[in-house]
């Protein structure tokens, strides 16, 4: 082995018999101008044992496979990157077609269908680009598929005319996965299951796979939970080494943990959660100081005594990111041991907590703050109900909390200033309207009702965001690596199309090219008690960046402040946790008494905000699934009703309209808007009628009827109700049910049609009973063998790539499923 490879010492540290590193192949490869192939590498780099050339060409494959090199026609290694070649990841379309996310470039490359099968959502891929349209559009070439590990698939799994496919839920995904025979693991016709893909795609040929778990029926409860944890890759199951690390804690604290710490256990602090909270991270208490202004304790879980840093259970905190809520159930980031009991604050009994104790003037205004540990004993347990009527002036629980009700009248009084300045300095408040659902006995939605916010939740919202900013200006002040909550300022592009969308509603805009935050909210304010104003709110939240975790503080431009991080949630957010270490850091540096304290560097930071990032868009997309999920199950009972709704959002192919009563979002096709063409604005947000020139525009108010609801596509397609119109989906899927037969499992269950279901001698009924004895024997010559094991058995065969005889050839057409199971013929599909 060459000694001038730099990274020798620790490939000798790692392997008896080394090879060459990947850094000195790649730079060896490069200064060869992409001209060496196995041979000439073996020579220059000085590697001759056969053991070691078998080991050096391991390495090279592996380089291959993670994409770092590339073995062209020419049987040469060349770099992707110098031969034109790109590495990307495939992102699927439901309509076929698909994108290629390449690092460094602004614009997604596009995949065309035909590229598209023979890769899969998710995959990364070595691209070339070919041709460059209008706009900065790159169609991408696809050269190699890089053998990745898939993560397994969620779908439903069908028997049709004796071929097992599993349809995946995710939409992104467009091709069924093909179940040889033994792989279905007791899976039956439509069930839910979770399958591996053993066979990548081809051009000839789907996706084959095995079921490695079943799930259970199709519409059983909480299904759709297990499907959005397994679709987003929701890490749900506590590795063994977890569980070992938290059964040595009990159910009490400690004794010798509370040494050392603030005892605050006489101060009355307190929680304020909803009535279906399991965990409660953070206590409160107030008083009036006689100087003016208030004193403000913010007592939060000490969750990182717990978790120590590196350990099983903080690796498994990493990757989960949060907890996960969804309705009626959470996945939690810490096991129940420490998310329910030792780290939540439950009423009278002892409990570790980091403190923040703050100072607020009488304009509201922080004026002073410190931390510390602290052991205290929550006094009562209250929500945010029972504090809203007392405030309200219910004389029954002002009785029976009657030593507690002084302190939180003072919590409103102090909240009243925080309001006030809150407002002067003009943070953004969206006044949305949110649901939930209210479910029966059999976990079925029984109605949507809305969520109303009271002050009792501002009241902890405030103080919250008090003791955030205290926390991100004492990293700031202490030059600490943690992680910020940073808002950065809206997208110039989309805050024009803001203002467009104004002068179209007739509202003259004032919003200058970088409007403050206090200007943002001045103009809201001035918009009155207009019927479009929560449409104005939606329009402008998407013309603002999403939020983020990372270690270079920008501000927070939603909240108007110049630092924020945060503090009061560790049980159910890292980014918590971190800042809690960080915190108890610069503690010790002062000489504070601290435990579990870590010092982070910038470039530990700053991966931590990426995975924190992702894994909060990771939960939102899952919960949001869920919602549509729980949504169309719900509406499917509502087929044929009829409500009032707002165009929430226009497109070029119909409108989607917001039914006022549910807060639920249903779509019309332009098919349905009458008997004329649509031209789509999408600067003005409308379509106008081609002869009518009757216009359908955002925010407008319709009165429309249900007129079909698709779980499979999570959509609910509605009609205008005076035209009354009926479903031309629903007309194609009555006459589907004479076609059914040659169409693939995915066709059928587009046009509402569960594929199997109701056939009198469907082939799956028939393989599942045993064949019929009659006490005869078999006539000589003809074949014992069950007519449903011939037939996998003849499918197997096509499946594995047996040829069949002229004779056989001639009689019947090879019985293979094809490329795709939606683009199977009759034929084909009787296979």
């Amino acid at each position: 082995m060459s000694k001038q490879d730099p990274y020798l010492s620790r490939e000798q540290e790692k392997y008896d018999n080394p090879v060459p590193s990947r850094e000195f192949i790649l730079d060896h490869i490069q200064k060869s101008n992409n001209k060496t192939n196995f041979n000439q590498l073996c020579q220059d780099l000085k590697v001759f044992e056969d053991e070691r050339q078998i080991a050096f060409k391991r390495r090279l494959r592996a380089m291959e496979r993670d994409g770092q090199l590339f073995f062209n026609k020419f049987k040469c290694y060349v770099i992707p990157t110098e031969d034109g070649l790109v590495k990307g990841r495939v992102i699927g379309h439901r309509d076929g077609f698909g994108f290629l996310e390449v690092e460094g470039e602004a614009k997604d490359w596009f995949i065309t269908k035909y590229q598209m099968d023979r890769v899969l959502h998710g995959d990364w891929v070595l691209a070339k680009a070919g041709s460059r349209g209008s706009g900065g559009k790159v169609d991408a070439r696809i050269v190699r598929v890089l053998e990745k590990e898939r993560a397994p698939i969620v779908g439903r799994f069908f028997v049709e005319h004796g071929m097992a496919v599993v349809v995946p839920e995710d939409p992104r995904l467009t091709q069924d996965i093909i179940v040889l025979p033994g792989s279905e693991n007791g899976a039956r016709h439509n069930q839910m299951v979770q399958v591996q893909i053993t066979q990548s795609p081809s051009k000839q040929m789907n996706a084959v796979g095995k079921v490695t778990e079943v799930l259970g029926d199709h519409m059983a409860p909480g299904m759709e939970i297990e499907v959005a944890l397994r679709n987003h890759e929701i890490p749900y199951e506590w590795p063994q080494a977890v569980l070992d690390q938290v059964a040595e804690h009990g159910e009490f604290v400690a004794e010798p943990d509370k040494l050392g710490r603030v005892d605050l256990r006489d101060l009355p602090l307190l929680t304020i959660d909803g009535e279906d909270a399991r965990d409660f991270d953070d206590a409160v208490y107030c008083e009036r100081k006689k100087s003016g202004g208030w004193r403000l304790w913010v007592a939060i879980a000490d969750v990182s005594h717990y978790v120590p840093k590196g350990s099983a259970l903080d690796k498994e905190a990493i990757s989960r990111g949060n907890s996960v809520y969804f309705p009626e159930q959470v996945v939690p980031m810490l096991p129940k041991v420490l998310s329910n009991g030792l780290c939540s604050l439950n009423p009278q009994v002892d409990r570790l907590c980091m403190v923040a104790e703050m100072t607020v003037s009488e304009a509201g205004r922080l004026s002073g703050y410190r931390f510390y540990e602290a052991v205290m004993n929550s006094h009562a347990r209250l929500t945010y109900t029972k504090v809203h009527a007392m405030l309200q002036g219910d004389e029954v629980l002002r009785e029976q909390y009657s030593t507690l009700y002084p302190h939180i009248s003072e919590l409103h009084q102090m909240y009243m200033a925080l309001k006030s300045e809150r407002q002067a300095r003009g943070a953004i408040e969206f006044e949305t309207l949110e649901t939930r659902f209210v479910f029966n006995a059999h976990r079925k939605i029984e109605s949507i009702v809305p969520v109303v916010r009271n002050d009792a939740h501002k009241l902890i919202e405030e103080c919250m965001i008090l003791a955030n900013v205290s926390a991100a200006r004492l990293l700031e002040k202490h030059e600490a690596s943690a992680l910020f909550r940073v808002h950065d300022q809206p997208d110039p592009e989309k805050l024009s199309q803001f203002r467009l969308f104004l002068q179209d509603l007739g509202i003259e805009s004032t919003l200058g090219h970088e409007p403050t935050p206090l200007e943002i909210t001045e103009a809201l304010a001035g918009l009155g008690e207009r019927p479009e104003l929560e449409l104005i709110q939606t329009m402008l939240l998407r013309s603002m960046k999403q939020a983020v975790y990372q270690p270079d503080n920008i501000g927070h431009y939603g909240l108007a402040l110049k630092a924020y991080a945060h503090f009061t949630s560790p049980i159910r957010r890292y980014p918590d946790l971190v800042v809690h270490r960080a915190i108890k850091g610069i503690l010790a540096e002062q000489g504070q008494q601290v435990s579990g304290a870590y010092v982070y560097e910038s470039d530990e930071a700053d991966k931590l905000g990426e995975q924190c990032s992702m894994t909060e868009r990771r939960a939102d997309d899952a919960t949001r699934e869920v919602a549509d999920w729980l949504k169309c199950e719900f509406m499917q009972d509502h087929v044929g009703d009829e409500f009032t709704g707002v165009i929430s959002s226009v497109t070029n192919f119909g409108l989607f309209v917001r039914l006022d009563e549910l807060q639920i979002d249903g779509m019309i096709h332009v098919s349905n808007l009458g008997h004329e063409y649509f031209h789509f604005d999408g600067a003005k947000h409308c379509l106008i009628g081609e002869h009518s020139r009757s216009v359908f525009r955002l925010g407008d108010k319709l009165s429309v009827v249900v007129n079909s609801v698709s779980l499979d596509e999570r959509r609910i397609n509605l009609a205008l109700a005076e035209e009354a119109v009926p479903d031309r989906y629903a007309r194609r899927r009555r006459k589907a049910t004479t076609e059914s037969a040659g169409k693939s499992v995915r066709a059928q269950l587009k046009d509402g049609k569960i594929p199997g279901k109701d056939k009198k001698d469907s082939k799956a009924d028939k393989d599942a009973t045993p064949a019929k004895s009659d006490g005869k024997k078999p006539k000589k010559g003809k074949k014992t063998t069950p007519k449903g094991k011939a037939k996998k058995a003849k499918q197997a065969a096509t499946l594995t790539g047996k040829k069949k005889t002229k004779k056989s050839a001639s009689k019947t057409k090879a019985k293979r499923p094809g490329k795709n199971a939606r683009k199977r013929n009759k034929s084909s599909a009787g296979a």
